[in-house]
Parts: structure tokens; C-alpha cells; sequence
């Protein structure tokens, strides 16, 4: 092994792990002709048989969006479906922070963050039209308090873990800590924004 070879493969050995665990990018490497292992996170060279050695830790943020691009939209399908429309704001601020195009790691998307099969139930054909997600968003919301009685906590935690999981708890809000901060923040922003309306 040439003194170039072995400089590379200490540079893997020793420098590679270390930037690897703090920068989270992707890294790829090559051999070369005289064996010398190139290592890159932007493989920029033509014809050059890259192998990704380390995929990138991808970490999805919710960039937000305005309220009053959609207070339009809210009144008219709240109105419609008779929910109230701070809570249809209120959920939209938990969810998504107002960015139609969000995408939560577990696959949810737009504004109200649909599961798929949640927007295939509601025949919401695109997720990430804001009037279509807030129709079929506000459209569940509805169908969730029919079901639970009108019982705003449990809608809501049925809204963020199911209902058939608030079932199987009697009925109660699920002991998981992320639905019951979920239903904690809901209502923290259901209040803020009655009050702003008042």
C-alpha cells in the first residue's frame, strides 16, 4: 500500500466517524485507478463509480406559513361543517404551523397533516391543496365530534392518535405523552386565538 493509499484509509478510519456523527451529510467514496479512496459529500466528477458510505440524517422542519392566507378558507369550511373555526386554527397550528407543503415524518401532510389513508377516506385527492386538506381536516374533525360526543379532548386525541385507540382506552385520552401534549397544546392555541377573536 502506497503512502497516499494509507494517509486515506487513516483519513476513514479516524476523521470520517468523528465528521460524520456532527455534520449528519451524505458521504461517498471511490477507488481510483492507483488505489487511492477518495471520500466527498458532493460527488461532482462524471463516470466516476461512486458508493455512498454514510446516508444523511434527514430532519424535517416545519417552516410556517401565514394564518391569513387561509382564514378565508377556515370560515367558509368551518361554517360549513359547523366547527368551530379558532379550533380548525388551533389544530392547523399544532400540526403543521400554518406550511401546506409540511410533511411529518410518519408520512402526514399539509396543513391539517392527513395520513394517507386518512385523505383517501375523506376523498382528498391532494394533500397539499390547502382548501382540499382543510375540507377533509375540518370534514374529520367533525365526524370526531359526532363520535365522541362533542368531548374536545378526546377528539383531539383521537385527531392525533386515532379513534380506535381512544376506544380502547374507555374512552379516555391514551397514555402516550406525545397525544397528551398534543391535546395540551391544541387547547393552549384554541384559547389564544378565542381570544384574539373576542
Amino acid at each position: 500500500m502506497n503512502a497516499t493509499a494509507k494517509r486515506a484509509l487513516i483519513f476513514l478510519t479516524f476523521i470520517l466517524p468523528s465528521a460524520v456523527s456532527t455534520a449528519y451529510s451524505d458521504i461517498y467514496r471511490y477507488t481510483d485507478a492507483e488505489g487511492v479512496i477518495h471520500i466527498t459529500n458532493v460527488p461532482t466528477e462524471n463516470g466516476v463509480p461512486y458508493v455512498l458510505v454514510m446516508r444523511e440524517k434527514r430532519v424535517l422542519i416545519k417552516l410556517p406559513g401565514k394564518i391569513s392566507d387561509y382564514d378565508a378558507i377556515i370560515n367558509q369550511t368551518s361554517q360549513k361543517y359547523n366547527v368551530d373555526s379558532t379550533l380548525v386554527k388551533a389544530v392547523i397550528k399544532a400540526e403543521s404551523n400554518f406550511n401546506h407543503k409540511a410533511v411529518s415524518p410518519v408520512g402526514a401532510r399539509g396543513l391539517m397533516q392527513l395520513m394517507p389513508a386518512t385523505a383517501a377516506s375523506l376523498q382528498v385527492a391532494d394533500s397539499f391543496h390547502p382548501e382540499s386538506n382543510i375540507d377533509g381536516g375540518v370534514r374529520y374533525l367533525r365526524y370526531l365530534t359526532n363520535l365522541f360526543n362533542g368531548n374536545l379532548p378526546l377528539v383531539l386525541a383521537a385527531y392525533n392518535a386515532g379513534e380506535n385507540t381512544v376506544m380502547r382506552y374507555n374512552n379516555s385520552i391514551p397514555p402516550y405523552k406525545e397525544t397528551q401534549n398534543y391535546v395540551k397544546r391544541v387547547l393552549h392555541y384554541l384559547e389564544q386565538y378565542r381570544k384574539e377573536r373576542n
